[in-house]
């Protein structure tokens, strides 16, 4: 096969290949370089990447597979990093002037079992300030284009990541998620995003944004390849402590043993005003194969869906406040160069280093966690989330999954929503309750607009049954071929 077409092949497509010894790892690597500096300049996916350091990984590998020591079907295979993921020599910027210059100190515990697996960690790639955003238009450094329309948004935060596996600028990559930062920016680019059950997958070495609602996933071009990263990037972390010891099945081989038919939800709350007809289309198209397939399809209730975006924006911004008090110009990361005091110091510092939506978000959050309105509007937020959670429960002694739109519209243009923030938060009105409740949830191409625009299916799993949740998704994947469709840049 050419090397112009390997950076469009899934990953267990590659493994075959480079444990067949028909590929090496430095050809992938090359090839996926040569299409980066290809691509590069119109997509904007990375921050930063090291040539010399990913064809050294690629050496590494090709020794291990030479002296009989290869690790699995991702050793060898170019991972991009979102960059708010620690990888220990490389930059760390969460895509804020606040750590411009900051080099992190080690590894993130998904990134060292990455390393465990052999995959190259390939690259650090833009987001939405520190993953505040559903654009990738709020990033200090660039905006990252939409591979399928560079004058439109890849969605975010985890713009660069879905980008990237969109253009071939990487064969799969991490990023993670909070309100649909995997699922939203997955389905505007065509591509699967994961966003694994809280506590699944281990917080140690992300940049916190919300504590109780940031989750790493994988990205990938197919269902099997978001299960191979679940199963190396998975697992109880005592360095982490709202990991969960959780038995880790291999995710692929389940894939091939759940053939179904399922019981799938749908739930009326999901498909109201504000859903564009075309994505409204494309998502009854995919429940009507289903159903066609043999599941039984019934209608569910989650009442207190009305109030996800509000719970979420009440958390959310009171977590990031307290997470983003560390930045104060004294310890680490951006300093003024001129202050009267400490004070003035730390306001200075603080003011030139966040962007807008980030002191948007702080000062938001900073209100409903002050005195007097804490009652009113975080605990009261909290006693909401756990109503969310229990429409979620409650649903599932009915049905296996829930089927929905990931997003109510394709891609918008670049630009489009920038002065209106509600209009923006609204753009994730369909995968927030899932981190609100803690749920498993993963978006599928299930179909393209009139004007080529990708669009997704996003399916809402039970707490822990990722291997269900992929089976279920892959049913789907394997009876149409949205997923072999790549942009033409």
């Amino acid at each position: 096969m050419a090397a112009a077409e390997l950076f469009f092949q899934s990953v267990a497509d590659l493994a075959a290949q480079l444990a067949a010894k028909k590929l090496s790892s430095v050809e992938l690597m090359q090839a996926v370089l040569a299409r980066t500096k290809a691509v590069e300049p119109a997509v904007q996916a990375f921050n930063s990447y090291d040539e010399a350091d990913a064809l050294a990984q690629a050496r590494a590998s090709d020794a291990r597979r030479a002296a009989g020591q290869a690790r699995g079907p991702l050793d060898g295979i170019p991972i991009g990093m979102k960059d708010v993921i620690s990888v220990a020599g490389q930059p760390l910027t969460a895509s804020s002037k606040m750590l411009a210059n900051f080099v992190s100190p080690y590894d993130a515990t998904v990134t060292r079992r990455l390393k465990e697996a052999g995959a190259i960690c390939w690259g650090r790639l833009n987001l939405d300030e520190f993953a505040m955003g559903s654009s990738t238009e709020n990033s200090a450094f660039k905006t990252t284009a939409n591979p399928w329309d560079p004058t439109r948004v890849p969605g975010g935060s985890s713009g660069g990541s879905a980008a990237a596996v969109a253009a071939g600028e990487a064969i799969a990559t991490l990023g993670s998620d909070t309100g649909g930062s995997i699922r939203q920016p997955a389905a505007l680019c065509g591509v699967v995003g994961l966003k694994p059950t809280y506590g699944l997958v281990s917080r140690y070495g992300l940049i916190a944004f919300a504590s109780s609602l940031d989750q790493i996933g994988p990205f990938g071009r197919t269902v099997e390849d978001a299960a191979i990263l679940l199963r190396a990037i998975a697992g109880h972390d005592p360095q982490d402590s709202t990991s969960f010891k959780a038995e880790i099945p291999d995710y692929r081989a389940e894939l091939a043993k759940r053939k179904g038919p399922w019981k799938l939800g749908i739930a009326k709350e999901y498909f109201g005003e504000g859903l564009d007809p075309e994505v409204g289309a494309a998502v009854q198209a995919a429940i009507d194969y289903y159903q066609k397939s043999g599941c039984e399809i019934r209608e569910v209730s989650l009442p207190h869906t009305k109030h996800a975006v509000a719970v979420y924006y009440i958390i959310a911004t009171a977590e990031c406040s307290s997470n983003l008090a560390r930045y104060d110009g004294i310890r680490y990361g951006h300093r003024a160069k001129s202050a009267a005091d400490a004070v003035d110091l730390y306001f200075q510092s603080r003011a030139e280093g966040f962007g807008a939506e980030v002191k948007r978000r702080i000062i938001l959050g900073t209100y409903v966690l002050s005195s007097g309105y804490y009652d009113a509007y975080y605990l009261r937020a909290q006693k909401v989330r756990t109503l969310i959670r229990q429409d979620f429960l409650d649903a599932y002694k009915e049905v296996d999954a829930i089927l929905t739109p990931t997003s109510p519209t394709p891609a918008f243009k670049r630009g489009e929503k920038a002065a209106d923030p509600l209009a923006m938060y609204l753009s994730d009105i369909y995968t927030i309750g899932v981190n609100l409740a803690g749920l498993p949830g993963v978006s599928v191409p299930c179909g393209f607009s009139k004007t080529g625009l990708p669009i997704g299916l996003q399916i809402i799993g039970r707490p822990f049954e990722e291997a269900e949740l992929l089976a279920i998704a892959r049913a789907y994947e394997q009876g149409h071929d949205w997923n072999t469709q790549h942009p033409q840049l």
